[in-house]
């Protein structure tokens, strides 16, 4: 489960074929945080300010996307903090640098950054939700997850007794389709990590 993640740098936003966002997000990523989402309107790519963390229409309270951050695709039709998001096919795309997961070396853990090993940016399936706070329109993502326990790189994050669990990539030829289709059609993106793409170091905390 991914709760710590690096955003695209705004720099570098045209490697992905987009314009750069109109507004700022930090450089380390944690639940509650805002973010850069990607997001289609009316078929028009968009970038929306998130939190990190799903809110759904039924919560008021900025708290609760401490507790949301990833869905699993085995339920995310049932639990209540995300049906109403898969029912509405409300999908998206998180572009990021690097993720963070635990490695247990010798019992302890370790902070290890996942990225593209040639260095570029990627696009990591997610979805959203908005809700009304204090008056204020407040919109949240989710990471969604798949199962990994067999996965070659991706098994070896995460306590030893743990269930494995991975982000899903959206290759570059897929993100629009992923951005529009509908939530009958979604677990035909649900792609396993590709294999040889992605590589991964320790990365201390600052």
């Amino acid at each position: 489960m991914c709760a710590n993640y690096e955003p695209i740098i705004k720099d570098r936003v045209h490697l992905l074929d987009l314009l750069e966002p109109t507004f700022d997000y930090k450089a380390d990523v944690y639940p509650g945080y805002d973010c850069p989402l990607i997001f289609s309107n009316n078929g028009n790519i968009e970038w929306r300010s998130v939190k990190f963390g799903l809110i759904p229409k039924w919560k008021h309270d900025l708290k609760y996307s401490r507790f949301t951050y990833n869905a699993r695709t085995e339920t995310v039709d049932k639990k209540p903090s995300f049906r109403h998001a898969w029912a509405k096919s409300q999908f998206a795309l998180i572009p990021a640098e690097k993720i963070y997961e635990p490695r247990y070396v010798n019992g302890k853990a370790e902070r290890w950054g996942i990225y593209r090993e040639d260095g570029l940016p990627f696009t990591v399936a997610a979805i959203y939700d908005s809700t009304m706070i204090d008056g204020q329109q407040v919109r949240s993502m989710a990471m969604l997850t798949i199962n990994a326990d067999n996965h070659p790189f991706m098994s070896q994050f995460h306590k030893p007794e743990d269930e494995k669990r991975s982000i899903i990539v959206i290759p570059d030829e897929y993100r629009e389709d992923w951005l529009n289709c509908k939530k009958e059609d979604a677990d035909q993106f649900f792609f396993e990590m590709p294999i040889g793409e992605f590589t991964a170091n320790i990365f201390p905390k600052k």
